[in-house]
């Protein structure tokens, strides 16, 4: 019976022993597979992680009606000040109008926007004092970090000296209009550049408001000699001007909303010192090979304010304004903001030149209206 029960013992043994290996093995298995899980869950991690880096994987700024955690809701206070931009873009053509001595700017376009930028300047520098009066320390920015702000800085300073020369070729209400072909020269870049798909009734906005802009062109393209400053008027060289005008704002808008929001952290009144610093540098340097032009051609000597009319500064003090809440609307809206605002300045702008200038306005130009109305419409739909 020794043996037998020998026999047993060692069998269960033997028996409990392999149930004790199997279980190991089947434990190891299963931390084997949760390994394997949590590193396949972090390679899909990390991947996602550096395809949000790449810009051919998604566009590189948030689609139209996307939500950003960055971007808050806007309060009403900012819509006044939407409104109030949308007075400010309408008024800019009417004011220059106003402005004018015998047909002619008085003042120097480089001398107005030197005013223009130093002013925002200075107001990004309260701003931006104010923001970190409460920390110790505070490191100025690299080289490196100021750059990039250099190429919508020349883009700017070119585009805003040409808004002050075509004044002299077209009037207020056609300036307006033919503005809002910032429109498609916006979205193309939006597509081509930032890989922001467009919709169907976008792409046919877009033909509408090239339409709408060829339509006010043949209603309004006199000879320079023909102007009638009380009637609708654009001349060739001031529809080669505002083409190329769109063309640049439409540059310099869509690169400054990329690197306004590819640092969403840093302080927007830092970004803005930057490019207000290559704008001042670009307009003064503008503003002296002018001068030192018409000093050898007209004796005139370097005199900044010379010109300036009460309408001139209105035109300063509002475009400061203006600048420095476009800023904002890059920073946490959308360039599409921007280009409402520029549309729904074309009614105040027309409002403006039939009760302030006594303009007259011929047939084309309210089809032009209707047609830019329902570009509009479609583009934001």
């Amino acid at each position: 019976m020794v043996p037998a029960t020998d026999a047993i013992n060692s069998h269960c043994l033997r028996h409990r022993a392999f149930s004790q290996l199997a279980g190991s093995q089947v434990l190891q298995a299963q931390l084997g597979e949760e390994s394997e899980k949590e590193s396949a869950n972090r390679h899909v991690h990390l991947a996602q992680k550096n395809s949000s880096k790449m810009p051919g994987n998604k566009p590189v700024l948030p689609l139209h009606g996307e939500s950003d955690s960055k971007t808050k809701s806007i309060p009403l206070l900012w819509y006044f000040a939407l409104a109030f931009m949308v007075f400010v873009y309408g008024s800019y053509g009417v004011l220059m109008n106003l402005s004018k001595e015998k047909g002619k700017i008085p003042f120097s376009s480089s001398a107005l926007n030197l005013i223009i930028e130093t002013i925002k300047f200075l107001v990004a520098v309260s701003l931006l004092t104010f923001e970190t009066s409460r920390e110790k320390t505070w490191t100025w920015p690299t080289w490196r970090q100021a750059l990039p702000f250099a190429v919508p800085a020349v883009l700017y300073s070119i585009n805003n000296n040409l808004s002050v020369l075509m004044q002299v070729h077209m009037d207020p209400a056609t300036y307006q209009v033919l503005g809002n072909l910032k429109i498609v020269t916006t979205a193309i870049l939006y597509r081509l550049i930032l890989k922001r798909p467009l919709r169907v009734q976008q792409w046919i906005s877009i033909g509408l408001l090239t339409t709408a802009g060829f339509c006010d062109s043949f209603g309004s393209l006199v000879d320079k000699e023909d102007i009638n400053l009380r009637s609708q008027h654009i001349t060739l060289t001031g529809l080669a001007i505002i083409l190329t005008y769109c063309f640049i704002s439409a540059m310099a808008g869509v690169y400054t909303e990329y690197i306004l929001k590819k640092d969403i952290d840093t302080s927007l009144h830092l970004q803005n010192m930057m490019l207000y610093s290559f704008t001042i540098t670009l307009n003064f340097g503008g503003w002296v090979l002018t001068q030192s032009y018409a000093e050898r051609e007209e004796g005139a000597s370097f005199q900044l304010f010379k010109g300036f009319s009460i309408y001139a500064w209105l035109i300063i003090f509002t475009q400061a304004f203006n600048g420095l809440g476009m800023s904002v609307v890059f920073k946490h809206g959308s360039n599409l903001v921007r280009l409402f605002v520029i549309s729904c300045a074309m009614v105040v702008s027309t409002t403006l030149s039939i009760l302030v200038l006594d303009f007259t306005l011929n047939v084309l130009y309210f089809v032009t209206l209707f047609l830019v109305i329902v570009a509009i419409y479609l583009y934001y739909r």
